[in-house]
């Protein structure tokens, strides 16, 4: 991308938001936060006793990233959000305007797979439903693509690339 947007990679628990964002802040040279690090202590302990957040949960992280985001602004990066919903992007869009979002996106079998396979993370499987009814994908308005998360990360992220790249066609 030629302008230096913040990209914010988003999807449902286990698309791979992740591994991918690390590899797309590589390809695009800037640099990388991991959402997860904005949650306070009180939104990690409820999701690992697997107690889905509320809105109310998710302001101060949004906010949290949206800091992040604002601060680089004309710099790029790349942070990781579910931003589930359309008025979670329109919050980060708040703080910082100019962010496009890719969303990654996945059959729920594939990434229920991906979950059980992976070790050490907060979010247990058995929120994934509570994901998925909450996600509202991107809408035409909003800047962004979407992105499959078939095949392997280096794959994904030469999609995620070439995706962002169409946006400034």
């Amino acid at each position: 991308m030629s302008t230096p947007h913040v990209v914010v990679v988003m999807g449902v628990a286990g698309t791979g938001k992740t591994t991918i964002g690390p590899l797309l802040a590589a390809a695009l040279g800037v640099p990388y936060a991991e959402g997860d690090d904005f949650h306070p202590p009180a939104n990690i302990a409820k999701m690992t006793a697997g107690v889905p957040l509320d809105d109310a949960d998710r302001r101060p992280w949004l906010d949290a990233i949206g800091e992040w985001a604002h601060g680089r602004a004309g710099l790029g990066g790349v942070v990781s959000s579910s931003a589930l919903k359309r008025e979670y992007r329109d919050r980060l869009r708040a703080a910082a305007p100019d962010a496009v979002f890719l969303h990654l996106t996945g059959s729920r079998e594939l990434i229920e797979q991906r979950m059980a396979e992976r070790k050490g993370h907060f979010m247990p499987t058995a929120l994934l439903d509570s994901q998925f009814a909450t996600l509202q994908p991107l809408e035409e308005d909003e800047a962004g693509v979407a992105v499959d998360v078939s095949g392997t990360p280096e794959e994904i992220t030469e999609r995620a690339v070439a995706a962002l790249r169409g946006l400034e066609d």
